[in-house]
């Protein structure tokens, strides 16, 4: 475990060379603290989702309302976790400042699905403006869910990370969305559940 200002931290789980404001498709899984049934139940491979488990749904749908540069692929509210494709696509996205987005030059641009993802430059994902990247909009999205659930009395709390993954291909692209799907009825042998 690495130090900073000579205290112990944990080490990011985020891929080093990979900008994660770049275009690209990303299959992101986000559990609730200590994998507690907060969002509902499974029955005969059907989710039924409890009022948080709505609210956690509705807010995932919203997400591009909050960051016109996303678009949603298959995504899952689980009883104790969610998971979901979130496609960064800011080649079309109308803004006022579009210089402000963190598009380099050189870097790949709109790989949505079904087509591959080009390698980046080897250059280290550096600390800076955490913005309009996959980090900030998982972060804005716990923190909605999060306020609801204090607002009304709702006891809920949240992993504090969560766990991506890149996605480079269509077969990679069609085998997580079918995981997704087939997440519900395969609730049994899933490795959230309990």
């Amino acid at each position: 475990m690495a130090k900073f200002k000579n205290k112990y931290r944990i080490e990011s789980t985020r891929y080093p060379k990979w900008d994660y404001g770049w275009n690209g498709v990303y299959f992101i899984t986000i559990c609730t603290k200590n994998r507690e049934l907060y969002f509902g139940n499974i029955e005969n491979g059907k989710m039924n989702l409890s009022e948080i488990g709505k609210i956690t749904r509705q807010y995932f749908l919203e997400i591009p309302d909050h960051f016109p540069f996303v678009k949603l692929g298959e995504f899952a509210v689980m009883p104790n976790h969610i998971h979901g494709i979130i496609i960064i696509d800011k080649t079309h996205v109308e803004t006022q400042n579009f210089a402000s987005l963190p598009i380099q030059p050189n870097q790949p641009v709109q790989p949505s699905p079904p087509h591959a993802i080009n390698q980046p430059s080897k250059t280290k994902n550096q600390f800076g403006p955490q913005s309009q990247n996959l980090g900030s909009i998982v972060r804005g999205f716990k923190t909605g869910v999060k306020k609801f659930a204090t607002i009304n009395n709702i006891d809920f709390t949240w992993q504090p990370r969560f766990h991506d993954h890149i996605i480079r291909n269509k077969s990679e692209y069609n085998r997580i969305e079918k995981y997704i799907i087939d997440n519900p009825a395969n609730w049994g042998n899933d490795k959230f559940h309990k």
